[in-house]
């Protein structure tokens, strides 16, 4: 798959761990990402991350990783640990399969264009909309797809346990990832996260994610919130998809809700995005320059629906600014 695309040059093929660190010794600097593979002999993929990123520090590692509980488990254990996203590897029957091949096309590109241009070199765009929205959020709405992962574990880590709102997350994900999400971001040491089950009370400070294969929406309950789980349909090729959770939570808060869209690839979450702003909502975009892939959030900031479009780590303390004022 890498080998027919014309812009990507594989300069190396391994078998275990071991001769990846022996390869990337001889050649430090010179390789962009490195797709490492879990389960090998000699040197596993785990063991292997650090000794890598050791030789080369700047070196973007995705893991590839079995549609497992265990190999969920160990591909977030690397996220945490350096790698710098995954690839979750289909059954051997379809290895071709589209979608798996454009997601790992799409990682390849974009962490490569990150390695070779650090967070903040590129130009940011300018925020298209005045910022004109008053900290009377009452809940806090997270979309991500495309290493969105690793941009969780950061935005989540600088909001701490300071949100005095509900929060709602949608990750692109499959089904035996998502559990395992909730726990490692629960572990980062931020706000706790469950992975939502239907009737589930949206409790502030705490992050409620889709389920794999499950759109999440948000149900006024008096004054609070609760969590509805739905098999609809996929919307953008979606399930979870972002524009159902932003359309309910619009409906059920008034629009007073506040949306960060994170790295993703395609235009999930844009359309109801709009619907929020033109309730009362506000939108933060994650920039071009630290996205994985600018997708979901370029089409939200080219959109004008924007208050702000920020580099990664100045999203959470936006988002804490805005929301300083209503904090019990």
């Amino acid at each position: 798959m890498l080998e027919r695309e014309p812009d990507i040059r594989v300069v190396a093929k391994v078998a275990d761990g071991a001769a990846a660190v022996a390869r990337l010794r001889l050649a430090p600097g010179g390789i962009d990402v490195v797709v490492l593979d879990i389960e090998m002999p000699v040197m596993d993929g785990l063991a292997a991350l650090p000794l890598l990123l050791r030789v080369d520090p700047g070196l973007r590692v995705i893991m590839a990783s079995t549609l497992t509980t265990r190999g969920a488990d160990i591909a977030l254990q690397a996220l945490r640990l350096g790698a710098a996203d995954y690839v979750p590897k289909p059954a051997t029957s379809a290895i071709v399969d589209d979608s798996f091949r454009r997601e790992l096309l799409a990682k390849v590109r974009g962490l490569a264009r990150l390695r070779r241009r650090p967070e903040g070199q590129a130009k940011v765009p300018p925020d298209r909309r005045p910022a004109t929205f008053r900290p009377a959020a009452r809940m806090l709405a997270i979309g991500s797809s495309t290493g969105g992962p690793q941009a969780l574990f950061t935005l989540v880590q600088g909001l701490g346990r300071l949100v005095p709102v509900p929060v709602v997350l949608t990750q692109h994900m499959p089904a035996t990832f998502t559990p395992i999400l909730a726990e490692h971001l629960t572990r980062i040491g931020g706000m706790p996260c469950v992975e939502a089950v239907d009737g589930l009370v949206l409790r502030p400070g705490q992050i409620a994610l889709a389920p794999g294969n499950r759109h999440l929406l948000v149900e006024a309950a008096g004054t609070a919130f609760r969590a509805r789980l739905s098999d609809g349909p996929a919307e953008n090729y979606c399930r979870p998809s972002v524009d159902p959770m932003l359309r309910s939570a619009t409906a059920a808060c008034g629009g007073r809700v506040l949306m960060v869209m994170l790295t993703g690839m395609g235009h999930d979450g844009r359309d109801a995005t709009a619907e929020l702003v033109a309730a009362g909502g506000a939108a933060i975009a994650q920039d071009e320059a630290s996205s994985v892939v600018w997708g979901m959030p370029g089409a939200v900031a080219q959109a004008g629906l924007c208050e702000h479009v920020l580099p990664l780590t100045g999203i959470a303390p936006r988002v804490l600014d805005i929301l300083k004022a209503i904090r019990t």
